[in-house]
């Protein structure tokens, strides 16, 4: 069998003959010309060679499903890849209870099965909060880990090819829960979720708590003109206020490692308002900060490393840790790209976030509105709706697989550009340039915008 992971995290285990069936099925669903081709069958017993040679095959095989927005999204790769999750993790169909926190430390306990998907999931939250249906897509439900100090740590959103029930019990952790909090970037599309009691609620609470957490930056007088607001209990008031600090709607990450401006930097990233902020401490101990829009990278990575040999780098003795990098190729001045690598445990959790933003980008460009983004029930069954099928996913497994359509669509603007071929890429993995994501909202510039 073959071990499928997200996140660094055992998803579920698979065969070889249960992949061809997967394969077999999209085939009669969507055609030859769309599905990408399979490793073929071998008569004889696969040398150790061999098998890893498929291991390989099989990888680039489902990210590569996984990247096609029209089969990535497909019921059939989903519900193979939830079936196989609660097969893999041996829990029954029965009725559970499922406590899913909210900003403010209140739990909502749902009744849901265990064989239930994120999306059901996240309509019983809905229900039993009185969140009117035209705002349930703006949340999501998110894996985090507790820390001790109360706050959280993200992990990932919940995504549609797994179980949310199973998801959170297989980690055998209390520290991992499931909380639910907005999932838009563009603060304007606050306004549509202040119009209702329970959105605007939520939205209040999550603003509450980003600020006690300091997520979003307070100085003293804005302190003061938030308390009063609070004990006025002016909602509306208090989100306008928050909405104009610093950080407001980013998600804050734990303190990790960049290679920007040099190597080891310890930095702290955020994401948020189209781009990625730093909080770098320099070897000399001072503090820089700076941020990458989003709009300028032209493509990222995440890739994963399993070291050789448990040295004190390992957080547990005798465990190996899953080193995770997220890579991103940046255009620093009109002619010059550049590599910047961040080291994090939450590198899928980051490339997430950049997938969605551009994904966000992508559907105000083109007219649409993200109410269309979100999936609709059509006698019972899930469809998603037609804007979504322009909107890739983010990766599957460990790295990216973009190697059925070209790495990006550049701009015009771009023709300044000397694009080193992205197989020669200065970052610390060689990886070829099928292990992309590429970027569709990507911008050239020129100095003047500099």
């Amino acid at each position: 069998a073959y071990n499928i992971h997200v996140n660094g995290v055992l998803h579920c285990r698979v065969r070889y003959s249960q992949l061809l069936g997967l394969h077999e099925q999209l085939r009669k669903e969507y055609g030859a010309n769309v599905v990408p081709a399979f490793p073929p069958k071998k008569i004889f017993t696969l040398t150790p060679a061999e098998v890893e040679q498929r291991r390989e095959q099989l990888e680039k095989y489902m990210q590569a499903v996984r990247q096609d927005p029209t089969l990535g999204g497909s019921e059939t790769f989903n519900s193979f890849l939830r079936k196989a999750q609660q097969e893999t993790q041996q829990i029954p169909t029965e009725e559970v209870v499922l406590e899913v926190l909210l900003s403010n430390g209140q739990k909502v306990k749902v009744t849901i099965l265990t064989s239930d998907q994120t999306e059901d999931v996240l309509e019983a939250v809905a229900s039993k909060l009185d969140l009117p249906d035209d705002l349930v897509g703006y949340f999501s439900l998110f894996l985090v880990r507790e820390t001790k100090d109360g706050a959280f740590s993200f992990v990932r959103k919940l995504q549609e090819f797994e179980l949310p029930y199973v998801s959170v019990t297989s980690l055998h952790n209390p520290e991992f829960r499931i909380i639910l909090r907005k999932s838009y970037w563009d603060s304007s599309y606050d306004d549509d979720v202040m119009e209702h009691r329970v959105g605007l609620n939520l939205l209040y609470a999550q603003t509450v708590s980003d600020i006690e957490h300091g997520w979003i930056l307070v100085n003293k007088e804005q302190h003061r003109q938030l308390k009063s607001l609070q004990e006025k209990v002016s909602k509306k008031e208090f989100i306008r206020l928050a909405q104009t600090l610093k950080y407001y709607g980013y998600l804050k990450f734990d303190p990790c490692v960049t290679d920007f401006p040099e190597k080891g930097c310890h930095v702290v990233v955020s994401a948020g308002n189209n781009e990625l902020n730093f909080q770098v401490r320099l070897p000399n101990e001072q503090i820089k900060e700076g941020s990458f829009k989003v709009t300028r990278m032209r493509c990222w990575r995440v890739t994963s490393s399993v070291p050789m040999s448990n040295g004190p780098s390992g957080s547990s003795p005798g465990k190996s840790e899953v080193k995770l990098e997220l890579a991103f190729e940046y255009l620093m001045s009109k002619d010059r790209l550049q590599w910047v690598t961040i080291t994090s445990p939450q590198a899928i959790m980051l490339s997430i976030c950049l997938q969605s933003m551009v994904d966000e980008l992508m559907v105000k460009k083109s007219g649409g509105s993200i109410r269309k983004m979100f999936r609709r029930r059509v006698n019972g069954a899930l469809r998603r709706s037609d804007s979504q099928q322009a909107v890739k996913s983010p990766p599957l497994l460990d790295s990216p697989d973009a190697s059925r359509e070209p790495v990006a669509k550049l701009s015009s603007k771009l023709t300044s550009v000397s694009l080193r071929g992205i197989s020669h890429s200065s970052s610390a993995n060689d990886v070829g340039a099928n292990d992309f994501h590429g970027n569709y909202a990507f911008e050239g510039i020129g100095d003047e915008d500099l």
